[in-house]
């Protein structure tokens, strides 16, 4: 995303999110622990705009999606979004859901990895804002459903039905997105939804630590290597192997691949600037 920005400043307090920063690490916080961190309206337009601000950040090198209390995010809250939607015209409920869309677009495209420390439960939207991130580390309690037909509505919500076949094959996929079951954590890792099974209330420990060796590393080459995975999803391999010889002769021309070789020839560890 383009660094350059209009006149909106950084924005300092987020009224739906809690966000830290340290050390290269960004952590958003899902924080209404009593209600499982179900979603509002304004929580999914502060995730929104919070990508658009992290990713205009060069500072950030890695991000951490939490949630607070006794689950990840239960989705969308019944009372806040699928109560006040039945109030809503189509126009209305094309601009909420082109929204919600926009959210995991921003998981997908932003500059840095996205790791989903996942706890408890992790339904609806919050199973798919876990499924757009990078990785998902997950500890034995987690459990994912995507429950969008057991409220009547599509399965193929916010790019489910794109993201959720490339990670575990069109089986899986159909079986998770059709019937709503829930996936434990076991069975989860097995068709490969979970990047890392961590031990007993360790997700958030494990996540973290994740973060900062991303954080640590070459993030430029992290930052290339993200984009090129989502964007040779649909290329023909022709297409996709220009892209990567465009894509590493311009790496092979900065900073950090000249490090490297003086870090190597010096035996000494790489100081990664992310240039």
């Amino acid at each position: 995303m383009s660094p350059f920005t209009g006149s909106a400043g950084r924005v300092e307090h987020w009224d739906h999110l809690r966000v830290t920063r340290q050390d290269g690490v960004a952590t958003v916080t899902f924080a209404r622990p009593g209600k499982i961190n179900a979603l509002t309206f304004g929580a999914y337009a502060d995730l929104r705009d919070l990508l658009a601000e992290l990713s205009r950040e060069r500072s950030v090198r890695a991000l951490v999606l939490a949630g607070e209390g006794r689950g990840f995010c239960s989705g969308g809250d019944v009372e806040e979004i699928i109560g006040a939607t039945l109030a809503l015209d189509t126009a209305q409920l094309l601009d909420f859901n082109r929204m919600t869309g926009q959210v995991v677009r921003a998981l997908r495209e932003c500059p840095f990895p996205v790791i989903a420390a996942v706890h408890g439960v992790a339904a609806g939207a919050g199973a798919v804002l876990a499924l757009a991130a990078d990785f998902r580390v997950a500890d034995p309690s987690a459990r994912f459903a995507f429950l969008f037909t057991r409220v009547g509505l599509s399965g193929g919500d916010m790019g489910a039905a794109y993201l959720l076949p490339r990670v575990v094959g069109l089986g899986h996929a159909t079986r998770l997105l059709m019937l709503g079951e829930p996936v434990l954590a076991p069975e989860a890792e097995r068709i490969g939804l979970i990047s890392e099974l961590a031990g007993e209330g360790q997700a958030d420990e494990r996540a973290a630590a994740l973060a900062q060796r991303l954080a640590a590393g070459p993030a430029l080459a992290y930052a290339q290597t993200k984009a090129l995975l989502t964007a040779e999803l649909d290329m023909p391999l022709a297409a996709a192997v220009e892209l990567d010889a465009a894509t590493q002769a311009l790496l092979m021309n900065g900073e950090d691949y000249a490090e490297f070789h003086a870090a190597f020839t010096e035996k000494r560890p790489p100081k990664w600037q992310g240039r």
